[in-house]
């Protein structure tokens, strides 16, 4: 059985709709989520990176996952939108309160430098607007290279024609410079109604240009990548592996080896 991940589901003040994001996510199947922080960051004045809030404070006991014996894991991530370079500080110590850090650069430069020099896990690509950029192979291999992965979230495309289309036009653009690799799925969904199940999200990317075994990884084990990506970046020598993140990951792992042996496709 493959271990399904949606790691980008928007925080909300809204404890009881947060709740609901929550448990539909176990009940889709999803064994680990991550609440999304997003922040932006502006010249005019001085603002602080916002606090992660306790898991146990957002909700009494966490859903157990569909399918399966264990609760769903929920992981915090911190995404930084960027229209200047100084939006994004490498040293702040403020990012270490998160189990992922994320950006979207809204320039070229920006995208060539969160590809190439950036300490990041993931590069966020907008599905609101057209891109003022071509994607070029460039930094697109240099980011794989260094196993920064590519987000493409869905929600959008549910909430409004428009963007259904700079949705599937700019997914489409990426998976022809990046020939599926290196990305994964999410829905950087704000309530319930917008969280669709693994398999339906599969389907999505096979519209996005992925091919069947890719956009079943978008949504598994490239997920799991991530979180292995996030904690060498996140300890000082970039070799100890010693957290609860990467014992966990580890440990979906060895769930997921028997259904390797399978051969048919619904497996």
């Amino acid at each position: 059985m493959s271990v399904f991940m949606d790691l980008n589901v928007l925080f909300s003040p809204d404890r009881n709709r947060l709740r609901g994001v929550i448990e539909t996510a176990a009940h889709l199947g999803f064994s680990t989520i991550a609440i999304n922080y997003v922040f932006e960051p502006s010249s005019k004045k001085k603002q602080e990176v916002p606090v992660p809030c306790p898991i146990s404070e957002l909700i009494d006991q966490l859903p157990v996952v569909q399918g399966r014996s264990r609760p769903i894991r929920v992981l915090n991530r911190l995404t930084v939108l960027m229209s200047d370079s100084s939006h994004f500080r490498p040293s702040a110590p403020e990012y270490r309160r998160f189990d992922l850090l994320a950006v979207q650069p809204t320039t070229e430069k920006l995208f060539h430098a969160a590809c190439m020099l950036y300490d990041v896990d993931i590069i966020c690509i907008s599905v609101t607007e057209k891109l003022p950029f071509i994607f070029k192979r460039a930094p697109i291999n240099g980011a794989v290279e260094r196993g920064v992965v590519f987000e493409v979230s869905y929600s959008a495309a549910i909430r409004d024609a428009t963007m259904r289309r700079y949705t599937i036009a700019n997914a489409v653009c990426l998976m022809d410079s990046c020939k599926g690799k290196n990305v994964i799925l999410s829905s950087a969904a704000e309530k319930a109604l917008e969280l669709r199940g693994p398999y339906d999200i599969t389907n999505l990317g096979l519209l996005f240009g992925l091919s069947d075994g890719d956009a079943k990884e978008a949504v598994s084990s490239t997920c799991r990548a991530v979180l292995l990506h996030a904690e060498t970046r996140r300890t000082a020598s970039g070799i100890v592996y010693t957290s609860r993140i990467q014992q966990e990951a580890l440990q979906d792992s060895d769930c997921e080896a028997p259904a390797a042996k399978k051969t048919r496709p619904d497996d």
